[in-house]
């Protein structure tokens, strides 16, 4: 039985590094009744006390009502209970989108246990980042049963110095820790405090690796419901999780979490590609989905000669990264009155077009916040106030926008201001009725396919290589991908090629979505007047500046 000085010390160390939002602001929130002080996982106890007997969640394998959700979820729970893990324990949870993912997730929330949200993209140099910082004592992961090597990243944490205990391998009847219900009966979840972190998303590594941002319950709780309500989600909706799970747009804007809010059905997606998910569509008559702008223009295309009945289809959230204009025309072609335009971070601020917005709206902007509580600033380089429609860095704050990142008190002290602005680094015009339209980005990032790539990490890995004295990793401008990953680079001898660099990367455990797709050779690389490589200038193979802002 774990002890109530276990939970006090998890508890204790939980909140090192956590920033909370000042106790002036809580009380106006709560007070405002916009903070439910109610546990995430109200979610699925409130949709299996009013929607028992109705199914959930559904995979290519499986399916679960509510009632056999919770249970699922509950048995888990106790088993991390019984295996040591207590509230405020923080675990990695890293999983395609399968039913698995819904049963792990809950039975952390009703566990008390606190998710750190990787990717299935993650390699072992994140997760090994996302232990050092969260101090996590849980990994979920799983075998996939047609790549034998899907365990590697356990194994080499499983004899690594790390605070990792407990493996739980799902599918994997080996050494590690089996996922499985608890034989005995019975559970009572421990009394989270609202205001606790109740997750840990994961930023898309704009400054080197990624930053892990607190979720609280009361703000994700706020997060959903708003995006609920601006999507105009209800019990009838049958939301088809596409992109990975753990992201904060699938997860929770509005998401698997919105349409579970309200008593709707999630399906699970492995794959992406427009025939099988054409095909779910039409089987399952799905009404709502997101996807990246890449991703939604291969939909678009594909469409013209697919036969799969998509009239179900009410709601196509595009995000991640800008839109496209003329794409954005092509979706609204293709599929009619679904589209929405959705400009977010797991940060916090989300805002989006709605469904009632002329298509000319729907094509050109990005959105307005889903709620009236979000505060937005647009400054210029001095960090005064733009007037109405004037380009400049959007800074924002508000209920569901974090106050700071977990444990990165350097960090913390330049991307936030005094008065606690969290700093996007996106830069964008605003209208009078509060519609963000972005122009580009103040932050060296690369948003490839809806991942947004940190340049300085995939830079200093390369630095490191014996025959690379000078590199400069930047956008180029890609039809499907949005941006894809240019390297440029001068070699201190024989000549590279870009599998010598992309096997070289791999060496140093990058994930497989940063991995460069384009390599030019230079003999040097052009300068700042400080002496800084200008990137804006850097020659791609034609001899022209490489680096093209897909923005404009």
């Amino acid at each position: 039985m774990n002890s109530i000085s276990d939970i006090l010390s998890a508890v204790d160390d939980l909140l090192h590094g956590f920033e909370p939002s000042p106790p002036s602001l809580a009380r106006c929130y709560t007070e405002a009744q916009i903070w439910d002080n109610a546990p995430l996982w109200a979610i699925l106890s409130q949709g299996a006390q009013h929607h028992a007997d109705k199914v959930a969640i559904k995979d290519a394998v499986r399916e679960l009502t509510y009632r056999q959700l919770l249970e699922q979820a509950d048995g888990i729970a106790k088993r991390f209970q019984e295996d040591g893990l207590v509230m405020g324990d923080r675990v990695v949870i890293q999983l395609s989108n399968t039913c698995y993912f819904a049963i792990a997730f809950f039975a952390a929330q009703r566990a008390g246990l606190v998710p750190v949200m990787a990717l299935p993209a993650h390699g072992l140099a994140e997760i090994s980042h996302f232990f050092a910082v969260s101090q996590a004592k849980g990994y979920i992961c799983e075998r996939i049963l047609e790549s034998p090597e899907s365990l590697e990243i356990a194994d080499t944490l499983s004899m690594s110095d790390n605070s990792l205990t407990h493996i739980y391998a799902i599918k994997h009847h080996g050494k590690y820790l089996a996922f499985h219900p608890s034989s005995q009966p019975g559970f009572t979840p421990p009394k989270v405090i609202p205001e606790h972190p109740a997750l840990f998303l994961v930023s898309g590594g704009t400054t080197g690796l990624p930053k892990l941002i607190p979720r609280t319950h009361n703000d994700y709780l706020f997060n959903i419901r708003s995006c609920v309500e601006v999507s105009d989600i209800t019990a009838n909706d049958i939301y088809l999780a596409v992109l990975p799970a753990a992201h904060n747009f699938t997860l929770g804007c509005p998401g698997l979490l919105g349409a579970l809010s309200k008593g709707g059905q999630v399906i699970f997606s492995t794959q992406a590609g427009p025939d099988h998910c054409f095909d779910l569509i039409e089987n399952h008559s799905i009404t709502a989905t997101a996807l990246v702008p890449a991703l939604a223009q291969l939909w678009t295309e594909a469409s013209e000669w697919e036969t799969a009945d998509l009239s179900s289809l009410r709601l196509m959230q595009v995000g991640g990264s800008k839109l496209a204009y003329s794409d954005a025309l092509a979706i609204q072609t293709a599929f009619p009155k679904v589209l929405q335009q959705v400009f977010g971070m797991a940060e916090g601020l989300i805002a989006c077009t709605r469904l009632g917005d002329a298509p000319a709206i729907i094509a050109a902007k990005q959105g307005c916040p889903v709620s009236k509580w979000d505060e937005i600033r647009i400054v210029d380089n001095a960090g005064n106030p733009v007037a109405i429609g004037e380009e400049g860095e959007l800074l924002t704050r508000g209920p569901y926008t974090l106050r700071g990142y977990y444990r990165a008190p350097k960090h913390n002290q330049v991307t936030f201001t005094d008065d606690g602005f969290y700093r996007s680094g996106d830069k964008v015009r605003m209208d009078e009725d509060r519609y963000i339209t972005v122009t580009g980005r103040i932050k060296d990032v690369i948003n490839r396919a809806g991942e947004s790539i940190a340049t300085d990490e995939i830079e200093a890995h390369l630095l490191c290589h014996p025959e690379i004295a000078q590199v400069a990793v930047v956008p180029v401008a890609d039809t499907h991908l949005g941006e894809r990953i240019g390297v440029a680079l001068v070699c201190k001898g024989e000549p590279l090629t870009l599998q010598n660099i992309r096997h070289f990367l791999k060496s140093k455990n990058l994930a497989a979505f940063k991995m460069p797709d384009e390599l030019h050779l230079v003999h040097s690389l052009p300068k700042t007047a400080v002496g800084k490589i200008d990137k804006k200038s850097v020659p791609g193979p034609n001899g022209k500046p490489w680096m093209l802002n897909t923005y404009r």
